[in-house]
């Protein structure tokens, strides 16, 4: 299944970018970012009775009413107790919509302001790696407990290091950033609903940052990958370009898993139709 991602869709609802895809014809939909409703789960219900609708959840969605960056790797009690219920929350609306999954990034090891992300975030104190994993990894136990009731799979999404970010603090202030890491992480959490999204746009910028391989990535990782991000930048930062048939990562991604989303922003919804039906082609040979 190929879903479009609503997270380029920052100033709508849930809600309202559900409607905006219906009219173009999109019924798989990735429910990412967006503006904060008050009765956004009820409205979410409602529009589900669309028997084609097929709806997942990424990340900081539902959007909450006073906005923060959700870090289960945090040593900032407050933020990380945030982070965490933010996920069982979401995790719950996951079930509720008849999802498969949720999905959500990695930790980081300090906790950006919301209008860093995504962009250069000023230099201040890292929290220790090794405490920092611990507690992520410790988290994400919590949370697959929870998730299994629900009958949802976590999928955890590697991060991106933009060149930018990297010069800035001269090392890596991320978690699940390289395959060492990531491989890491998943031998000692070892739980069966809990996989990784691999975005390989995030994974084109890391790989350039950290001068490693994003094919021996993918490689390594391979038996732990359901689901991937897909959109293309110039391996500096994370624009969320529009792919094409050239894309790097086409000879390297699987061809036979349920969850492709398109992650393409500042593009008419016409546009991610056609997105969709090039990747549709190039991972199944069918528009």
């Amino acid at each position: 299944m190929i879903y479009i991602s609503t997270g380029g869709l920052k100033s709508q609802t849930g809600y309202e970018s559900i409607n905006s895809y219906l009219e173009k014809g999109i019924f798989s939909i990735e429910l990412s970012g967006g503006k904060y409703e008050e009765y956004q789960k009820e409205n979410l219900k409602k529009i589900k009775k669309n028997k084609e609708l097929i709806l997942q959840v990424h990340n900081y969605f539902p959007p909450p009413k006073e906005p923060f960056v959700l870090n289960l790797g945090s040593l900032n009690f407050q933020i990380a107790s945030k982070s965490f219920k933010h996920i069982v929350e979401s995790i719950n609306l996951a079930a509720e919509l008849g999802a498969k999954y949720y999905s959500f990034h990695a930790g980081f090891l300090l906790d950006p302001k919301v209008n860093e992300l995504g962009k250069k975030i000023n230099k201040k104190t890292l929290y220790n790696r090794e405490i920092s994993i611990n507690h992520f990894i410790e988290r994400v136990i919590k949370l697959a407990c929870i998730a299994a009731e629900k009958d949802i799979t976590l999928l955890i999404e590697n991060n991106v290091l933009s060149r930018k970010n990297f010069e800035e603090f001269g090392q890596n202030i991320l978690l699940m950033v390289d395959h060492n890491e990531c491989q890491k992480v998943m031998k000692q959490i070892n739980l069966n609903n809990v996989k990784m999204l691999v975005d390989v746009a995030h994974l084109k910028v890391s790989a350039n940052s950290l001068n490693f391989s994003p094919e021996i990535f993918l490689s390594k990782l391979d038996k732990w990958i359901a689901a991937y991000h897909l959109s293309e930048n110039n391996g500096y930062s994370d624009d969320n370009e529009k792919i094409t048939a050239e894309s790097w990562f086409w000879p390297y991604i699987k061809k036979d898993l349920d969850y492709y989303s398109i992650e393409v922003y500042n593009t008419p919804i016409q546009e991610l139709v056609d997105q969709r039906n090039l990747a549709a082609n190039m991972i199944f040979n069918k528009t």
